[in-house]
């Protein structure tokens, strides 16, 4: 499975984190974007495009999450969607692909250091905020994944209403995740938030999830309906990491036997 995939053989190596608890700190992620010129996690822009393009529009305002060193706001540009903010907590991944996008000429493209935990952003001023495989950071070390540690979800919590408030009245919230539907949807579905949820499935062999968040359509039956699509999936789903033939870790989910 490849979640974590480097397109370029040309750039350097890959900064290896002694542990998964590593990324969860700031200056391992300042080193190796240090080391490091480009990396798409959880498939690159090509696999989903036709779903992005469903609901990003031309005049579209979007903020994109945890923007690292991949080029997902670049492909969105070249696709007609120039309102782009996109945030980082390394100031060096901020640095890296503000000088980046000024040499091919994207100068629309804003990039933000902030974090995620603290959107310093208005009530109300995206249309569009995308993560993509950004929220798994936050599941880290974060224990049996059916009840996960209360700081974790304090901190998940923190990432959504933040999302949900920047967000216009109709605005959507589409996160790109391995995380399977019967982790995220009881996060999703907290009472605070106002938004319907959708996922679409995409992906060869191993599966992706392609969330979609409505605010301002949540329903009585949103539930249901959510039931009623769901797969039968194992019940026992933990994230760990390997090591990708020596270049990185990764995260996966590693499905456990049944009793």
């Amino acid at each position: 499975m490849d979640t974590d995939q480097n397109s370029d053989a040309t750039e350097k190596k890959t900064v290896v984190p002694p542990s998964a608890s590593a990324y969860l700190d700031p200056q391992y992620w300042d080193e190796r974007f240090s080391n490091e010129e480009h990396y798409e996690w959880l498939k690159d822009y090509s696999h989903f495009r036709h779903l992005l393009q469903a609901h990003v529009k031309p005049n579209s305002s979007v903020l994109e999450l945890g923007c690292g060193n991949s080029r997902l706001s670049e492909e969105l540009y070249k696709d007609g969607i120039t309102e782009i903010t996109c945030i980082d907590l390394s100031a060096v991944a901020v640095q890296k692909m503000q000088e980046r996008l000024r040499l091919k000429g994207y100068k629309e493209i804003k990039v933000v250091e902030a974090d995620m935990l603290d959107l310093p952003f208005s009530d109300g001023c995206f249309d569009v905020v995308i993560e993509k495989g950004t929220m798994e950071v936050l599941f880290v070390n974060s224990g049996d994944p059916w009840n996960p540690r209360p700081e974790t979800v304090s901190k998940v919590m923190a990432m959504l209403e933040g999302v949900h408030r920047v967000l216009k009245p109709d605005g959507i919230f589409l996160s790109i995740s391995f995380g399977q539907p019967h982790f995220r949807r009881p996060i999703f579905n907290a009472p605070q938030f106002s938004w319907s949820v959708e996922w679409i499935t995409f992906g060869d062999g191993f599966h992706y999830f392609f969330y979609i968040l409505r605010k301002g359509r949540r329903s009585s039956n949103d539930e249901a309906s959510n039931k009623r699509h769901e797969k039968p999936l194992m019940p026992s789903i933990s994230m760990f990491h390997e090591e990708l033939e020596g270049e990185d870790y990764i995260f996966r989910t590693n499905i456990d036997d049944m009793d």
